[in-house]
């Protein structure tokens, strides 16, 4: 209601202003026409002549009423190049700034509801260079006043940065008008005063801030290397550290393009991911599901039976699984494609040697021209007293398991801690889930969390949440993890504990701290949004960077840090995080990409939410897997897609086109127009998009669809 008053009140005051004829006041010929009257009046009140003049300016600017050039003028032919130009120097910005903060305050809310998505990476820019491109629009005259105003104003800039930057930048303008003001009997027209050379100048004033800072760019990375001797020559153009999906990614890139590339790895060929992370996680959640459905099959007319689980033949199938995708990594496979791997332990010792100690300790010193730092992460080991008096797992060494534990303790809510829970529930293990927050998955939306949850508990998964692990003891041979619940202590005892707290980036043991790269809170290692650590032709890539620890994200670093590693001379390219999927394989799967509904209300976007049941879907009917929904965040009173969460069976493969959409713009009306094959899960995502459309068809032309009807029935 305040915004609308203080609305009004402008409009009221530019009526006032245009009916009482003060625009017309405001043109070349009646400020030469009054010139004589205004000196005069000025001569025998200074004073006042100065303060009117300047609140008169100053409103002028604020309310963006046109002829801020003839009242600067006028500032020259009354007060002079001196007095003049302070005054409108001052008056212009403080005008600007009114103009700017009022933006700010009317819109700024209303327009960041409804382009969230869009403001996010302009509020990231005008952070880091807004003063740089407020001085340069300041200082070339053709981009208009008021519009910079208005657009500023949607930022976040401060008001003092906005108001400094303005003043300096538009000191030069500023001057030009009042010199010319000065000779107002000689003007004839305005076109007179900006000419091309002038205009000419101004632009080359603009951009001599840009050019300046890449100046100091230069300079600064000049400095970074100080101390540091560089090769005048390169054995190889890049040297990758770490063979995991971000190293391997990246090997290939610079091998597709011709590139001289070496990658070294200590450990074992795909990472993590491969050997300890995505796969053989999944290769057992596979042989869960089939254990689960074994029991649940009197729900198709089988007779259910409880399965004899032979965990050495499942853990046999996860080792073979590993072996069949393993050549897709393989030291072969990326020899064929004109990498140099070598296997051995990395020592960054300049930031272009890299110096290697093999299996079989020989020792060899190699130069880059970029280095790309893929070491990826470990899991993260908590400081619990006690601890170590207990063999605890790992999502690392869970592999190694020979037989199944009765009762096993996963201390962690999260992807990793939910995944293997369930894999182990449904393999014969008695389950205890120790999660410090209140709800499982703390990451996505509490309906999502609750369905997640309902499917443990009623698959026997004892679940601790709002729960704290304060400490393990040892009895008797009996191992307990002391947890605290609500204010008491309970004793949980177990055969075997898994810690799923997540991971933790590895920074340690390969030469960082000879070159002094920053981490950051968390431990990774910081970067620029090319990949670039303090060193420009260092670069990063995946879990040993973040902000996100998923494979998938760690091949979209490595395309970046390798391109730009290999171009940057020539071209550079800013990594893009505005559409990350992810998902949990719990059963529900959970599937995102995007703002979660809780995510949108902590931003303060305005927002609104689609939701379709999965139990209502033909498809998920006849396969017994009719529970979990799809749910869709979109743009208020449109179709643009903010975010998407999906829970049920197959939610992984329904997500890709949501992915799809938001990556290239597409709304929900696309989405409905799109044949979708009948009968299968993915037509839940029509259906949601026509739960879209059915909210947004305007009741009135129902009403006269109605009518038309019932006329052509007469």
């Amino acid at each position: 209601m305040k915004r609308l008053l203080v609305v009004l009140a402008i409009i009221i005051m530019l009526l006032i202003t245009w009916q009482s004829g003060g625009f017309s006041l405001l043109t070349l010929e009646n400020l030469k026409f009054q010139q004589a009257e205004l000196a005069s009046w000025r001569d025998l009140n200074p004073v006042v002549a100065s303060v009117t003049f300047f609140l008169i300016y100053v409103l002028v600017t604020a309310l963006s009423i046109p002829g801020a050039v003839i009242m600067t003028l006028a500032g020259g032919a009354l007060f002079g190049l001196l007095w003049g130009g302070i005054l409108i120097s001052f008056a212009s910005t403080l005008g600007a700034t009114l103009s700017m903060l009022a933006s700010r305050y009317l819109i700024s809310d209303w327009v960041r509801g409804k382009f969230a998505s869009s403001i996010a990476p302009i509020d990231e820019g005008v952070e880091k260079d807004g003063p740089f491109y407020l001085f340069t629009l300041r200082l070339i005259p053709i981009f208009p006043f008021f519009m910079i105003n208005l657009l500023m104003g949607l930022t976040r800039m401060p008001a003092k940065t906005f108001w400094w930057v303005s003043q300096l930048g538009m000191l030069a303008g500023t001057l030009v008008f009042v010199n010319a003001g000065t000779q107002l009997a000689k003007i004839d027209s305005l076109s007179g005063i900006l000419t091309i050379e002038i205009i000419g100048a101004f632009a080359l004033l603009g951009i001599f801030p840009l050019i300046a800072r890449k100046i100091v760019e230069l300079v600064q990375a000049r400095k970074v290397y100080e101390g540091w001797n560089k090769p005048k020559k390169f054995d190889t153009n890049l040297i990758v550290i770490g063979a995991g999906s971000g190293g391997l990614v990246s090997a290939y890139i610079a091998a597709a393009v011709k590139a001289k590339v070496t990658l070294i790895e200590k450990h074992q060929m795909g990472g993590d991911c491969l050997n300890t992370g995505c796969v053989p996680s999944k290769a057992i959640i596979r042989s869960a599901r089939q254990a689960y459905e074994m029991r649940k099959a009197d729900q198709f007319g089988i007779q259910s039976v409880e399965p004899q689980v032979d965990f050495s033949a499942v853990m046999g199938r996860v080792k073979n699984v590993i072996e069949q995708i393993e050549p897709h990594d393989s030291i072969e496979r990326y020899t064929n494609l004109g990498v140099d791997v070598i296997q051995g332990t990395a020592s960054i010792i300049s930031p272009w040697e890299v110096s290697v100690t093999k299996e079989n300790g020989e020792q060899q010193t190699l130069s880059a021209k970029s280095v790309i730092i893929a070491t990826g992460a470990r899991p993260r080991v908590p400081n619990i007293p006690g601890l170590d008096q207990v063999d605890y797992l790992t999502s690392d060494t869970l592999w190694g398991l020979e037989a199944l534990p009765k009762r096993f303790i996963v201390l962690g809510g999260g992807p990793i801690g939910c995944e293997l829970s369930q894999a182990f529930s449904r393999l014969g293990s008695d389950v205890s889930i120790v999660q410090r927050a209140p709800h499982l998955m703390p990451r996505e939306d509490e309906d999502a969390q609750v369905l997640v949850e309902q499917q443990f508990a009623d698959e026997g998964i004892a679940l601790h949440l709002s729960s704290t692990a304060k400490e393990v003891v040892v009895r008797e041979g009996q191992a307990y993890l002391l947890v605290e619940q609500a204010g008491k202590t309970v004793e949980l005892a177990f055969d075997k504990l898994l810690l799923a707290l997540g991971r933790e980036a590895n920074t340690g043991g390969f030469g960082l701290e000879n070159l002094g790269i920053e981490t950051r809170g968390n431990g990774t290692l910081d970067c620029n949004g090319f990949m670039q650590t303090r060193f420009p032709n260092v670069y990063v890539c995946g879990d040993v960077t973040g902000p996100f620890q998923f494979t998938h994200v760690a091949a979209h670093q490595a395309w970046f840090a390798a391109v730009n590693a290999l171009f940057s001379g020539f071209k550079r390219f800013k990594v893009d995080y505005r559409v990350i999927p992810w998902v949990t394989f719990t059963d529900p799967e959970v599937a995102r990409v995007g703002l979660s509904e809780s995510e949108a209300k902590a931003q303060g976007v305005a927002y609104e939410v689609t939701r379709y049941g999965i139990d209502d879907l033909d498809r998920a009917i006849a396969d017994g897997d009719d529970h979990g929904f799809v749910k869709v965040i979109t743009v208020a009173g449109k179709d643009k897609i903010l975010g998407v969460t999906i829970v049920g069976k197959h939610s992984a493969e329904l997500l890709a086109e949501f992915v799809l959409a938001m990556k290239y713009g597409l709304g929900m009306n696309k989405l409905l127009g799109t044949i979708h094959t009948y009968p299968t899960f993915s037509e839940a995502n029509k259906y949601a998009a026509g739960e879209w459309k059915r909210a947004h068809v305007s009741p009135k032309i129902m009403v006269w669809l109605a009518r038309f009807h019932t006329w052509r029935r007469s």
